[in-house]
Formats: structure tokens, C-alpha cells, sequence
């Protein structure tokens, strides 16, 4: 399954609004998957000083990540798809 981050601006005070945005973005997501759409709400990254905030989606389409935002009632700049890598894995034999 693809991950998409989706951009949206956050006028006024973000920080008051990421709570209201992970709750309702999670909430139509679920409903989504109950309705057979695999899409999953991974979480938000918040970047106050410029009142843009990121929000992480895995799912079968862009179409299908802003249809979720959409039901959710939430405003967006575009969805991308995107790929991430965590810390590489420390090898557990001695050399």
C-alpha cells in the first residue's frame, strides 16, 4: 500500500486545531475501511511558524486520501504520494 502526505494550511492558532484534524481524519478513515477502501490514517506534523501542517495517509490512491479528507470536512492544499525510511537496522551479530 502507497503512503500520500497531505498539505493543508492552518491560519490563526494550528496548534489548537491538530487535535480536531487527527480526530476527524481517523474517524473517516475508519469509515472508509468499513466501506471496503483501505485507507489508513498514520498521523500529523505540525509546522506552527509557517501554519502548514502534514498529515500522513497509506491507501490505494490520491483519489481515494482526499476523498477521506474530504468526508472528514477537512480543507487541503494538494495530497502527494510519498515514501519514508526509518533508521537503518543495527546488525545484531559481532563482526
Amino acid at each position: 500500500m502507497a503512503q500520500f502526505l497531505v498539505e493543508r494550511f492552518l491560519p490563526g492558532e494550528p496548534e489548537a486545531q491538530l487535535a480536531l484534524i487527527a480526530s476527524r481524519a481517523g474517524a473517516s478513515a475508519e469509515m472508509m475501511l468499513s466501506e471496503g477502501v483501505p485507507v489508513r490514517y498514520l498521523g500529523s506534523t505540525l509546522i506552527p511558524q509557517d501554519q502548514i501542517c502534514f498529515c500522513l495517509f497509506e491507501g490505494p490512491s490520491v483519489e481515494a486520501v482526499e476523498e477521506v479528507n474530504r468526508r472528514a470536512g477537512l480543507t487541503f492544499e494538494r495530497v502527494l504520494e510519498a515514501f519514508s525510511i526509518g533508521p537503518a537496522e543495527k546488525d545484531s551479530h559481532p563482526h
